[in-house]
């Protein structure tokens, strides 16, 4: 699963938003209009020559199946966020800007966090999406994002979003059995010692669910 079309990732925002029932009639309806904005962002982000990185969601959907997201999530710089008047800022603190390109949900990770810009500088690959290339997140990549932001949704209580996040751990190091002990490396250099203590226990836990799923199966 290497090879999407920009109108694909469209269909996938806007199914999640449809098939979201808590989202109203009128937010369903206007999610029609997402595949057209997905490729004129596109456009957008190549024709101002922006340097941006696919993370999360939609990047993941490279590499593994039944993500379901409804925002696209970009590492950007700030001052290439000023060339994209376009996008309409909705909430801004020092890492992160989340707003709407029409009714297209975007999240921005800066790359003034010093992970942010480490991943979008060494931890990228060029993926084919229709008639372009896009810079997305590779799979130790992705993994740097997820356990750097963990320790910190369980502080906040966020079980939802604790769930999705592992799961997306979970199904990364299943399919592509990463070297763990690098990113470890890399994250200590980011996470204090009890971050780092509770992203070395979760990946624990999930190496031990994946060893019982692999001898069930046998």
């Amino acid at each position: 699963m290497t090879i999407h079309t920009i109108p694909q990732i469209g269909n996938v925002l806007r199914n999640a938003v449809v098939f979201d029932f808590k989202n109203s009639r009128e937010k369903m309806i206007d999610a029609e209009l997402i595949p057209a904005q997905v490729e004129q962002l596109i456009d957008l982000l190549d024709g101002r020559k922006i340097n941006y990185a696919l993370v999360n969601g939609i990047a993941l959907l490279t590499y593994v199946e039944g993500r379901n997201t409804q925002d696209i999530d970009l590492i950007m710089a700030l001052p290439s966020l000023t060339k994209l008047p376009e996008i309409n800022i909705e909430r801004q603190d020092m890492y992160f800007v989340r707003g709407k390109y029409g009714e297209l949900q975007i999240d921005i990770l800066l790359t003034k966090n010093p992970l942010f810009s480490k991943v979008e500088k060494d931890y990228t690959t060029t993926k084919q999406f229709r008639d372009r290339d896009i810079r997305c997140a590779t799979v130790e990549g992705l993994l740097l994002l997820k356990l750097f932001a963990l320790p910190s949704l369980y502080r906040e209580g966020s079980f939802e979003r604790v769930g999705v996040y592992e799961n997306d751990t979970a199904a990364l190091m299943y399919a592509f059995k990463p070297k763990m002990e690098p990113l470890f490396n890399e994250l200590a250099k980011h996470l204090n010692e009890n971050d780092m203590i509770e992203a070395r226990k979760i990946i624990s836990d999930i190496e031990t669910r994946i060893r019982r799923f692999r001898e069930a199966s046998k």
